[in-house]
């Protein structure tokens, strides 16, 4: 598959787990909001690469990621060393499924974010067609302490200029304002109460699931137990998961 090199331009460390970086993006390279791309650094003459949701929108003029640390980690225990200057190899065919095209039209929005899955999260709540397709957009990002809510003043800024775009973190590890998972908020009806919404309906709402396998093994679950409809080669439903985010982890 074909790689450019591209430079590091900024790395920015979250926690002692969770960091993000920028790079130069390549002049031909185009994606849409929400989809992923596989990275990689030369290690030992070997190309060693993962597939990485891009955190930047696709108008921007860089490239962003967020990755998690994994100490054997035969990419991240490399990439967590990368500073500004260094070479980062970027594949040119980005996918996924977390796109405005992966579901249909509605209500409200639900984005259900564990750890770095917030990451296509972050291109997709400010996406134009999103935004003129759903009346609200509720970010949901669930981490274990608070260091690793990662965007998060970015996130409020945007909340504040957006009023429609509702960031609600979640810390399950420490003391904090909302405690409990994000997908247990959800199932239990004490999200849409926090936020003064409508209970989830899958004939009105959407949503979309990025982060933890057992987390979308149990939104899905919960979800087509409850009526919703996965998006997959048969058609377009009202909720969607990203399941390549497993290869973010190494």
């Amino acid at each position: 598959m074909p790689y450019s090199e591209q430079q590091v331009t900024s790395v920015t460390p979250w926690s002692d787990k969770t960091f993000s970086f920028t790079t130069t993006r390549p002049a031909d390279f185009h994606f849409e909001n929400g989809e992923f791309v596989t990275i990689g650094l030369r290690l030992d003459n070997k190309l060693v690469a993962r597939a990485y949701s891009l955190a930047s929108a696709n108008d921007a003029d860089h490239l962003e990621f967020l990755s998690i640390h994994v100490p054997d980690g035969p990419l991240t225990s490399h990439l967590v060393h990368i500073r500004e200057g260094d070479s980062v190899w970027v594949n040119s065919k980005p996918t996924g499924s977390l796109t405005h095209r992966h579901v249909r039209p509605g209500r409200n929005l639900y984005m259900l974010a564990t750890g770095t899955g917030l990451a296509p999260f972050m291109s997709l709540v400010l996406d134009p067609t999103l935004r003129a397709t759903h009346e609200n957009i509720i970010l949901v990002h669930t981490v274990r302490t608070t260091p690793e809510l990662a965007y998060r003043e970015r996130l409020e800024a945007w909340a504040k200029a957006h009023p429609r775009l509702r960031y609600v973190p979640t810390v399950t590890r420490e003391p904090f304002e909302l405690t409990a998972r994000g997908s247990d908020l959800f199932r239990s009806g004490a999200l849409a109460a926090h936020l003064g919404l409508p209970a989830p309906d899958p004939e009105y709402d959407s949503a979309m699931l990025c982060g933890n396998p057992d987390m979308i093994r149990e939104m899905t679950v919960h979800l087509k137990s409850t009526g919703w409809t996965l998006t997959n080669h048969q058609g377009i439903g009202n909720f969607t998961v990203e399941k390549a985010f497993v290869l973010h982890t190494t």
